[in-house]
């Protein structure tokens, strides 16, 4: 078995970046870059430091069927979405079942009234979206702005930020963020 090859796939499946694998397991990322390109053999205790940061077991980095792809889910029907609301906000996350998901991929209704709390939040990455329906304010930083339907926006998501819809009138969006954090 190719352990490099191996890892690599496994990593790429489960949407980890060589710098994310790598600081998650507790090494450096020309580690992870030369078990891939065989350029080192680990050792036990090695490989399962770095199968750490994914979470995977040595039994399951050694038994898991890479075959996988062949069945990848391409269409997800309305009813097959994952339910991620919490509060007013209805999330609804598509794609959930792909192995190697890099972006959160969301249809979001923000009722009159509701936002995403109280606090600005940030996050590593970059976040993307267009308003379908109604008008929704968007802060980022100390920048407000009002989207109006076919408004789209796209900012660096370590800027502090939120969403809120004072109006009196539900409000859809389609968004993206990555990396994928649900």
């Amino acid at each position: 078995m190719d352990v490099g090859v191996r890892l690599q796939s496994i990593r790429k499946l489960k949407g980890l970046s060589q710098r994310e694998l790598a600081k998650r397991a507790g090494v450096t990322n020309s580690t992870i870059s030369m078990i891939e390109k065989n350029s080192v053999s680990p050792s036990i205790s090695s490989l399962k430091k770095v199968l750490g940061g994914i979470p995977m077991s040595l039994v399951e980095f050694f038994s898991l069927d890479m075959e996988q792809d062949n069945q990848t889910q391409v269409v997800y029907r309305a009813d097959e979405l994952t339910d991620l609301s919490s509060g007013a906000v209805t999330m609804k996350l598509i794609g959930k079942a792909h192995p190697s998901r890099a972006i959160t991929f969301l249809d979001e209704t923000y009722p009159p009234g509701s936002d995403t709390g109280d606090e600005m939040y940030a996050h590593e990455g970059e976040e993307a979206g267009m308003l379908v329906e109604g008008r929704l304010e968007l802060t980022v930083g100390a920048d407000v702005f009002v989207l109006e339907p076919g408004d789209s926006y796209y900012f660096d998501s370590t800027k502090p930020h939120r969403f809120r819809n004072p109006y009196d009138r539900p409000a859809r969006l389609i968004s993206a963020t990555t990396p994928a954090n649900f």
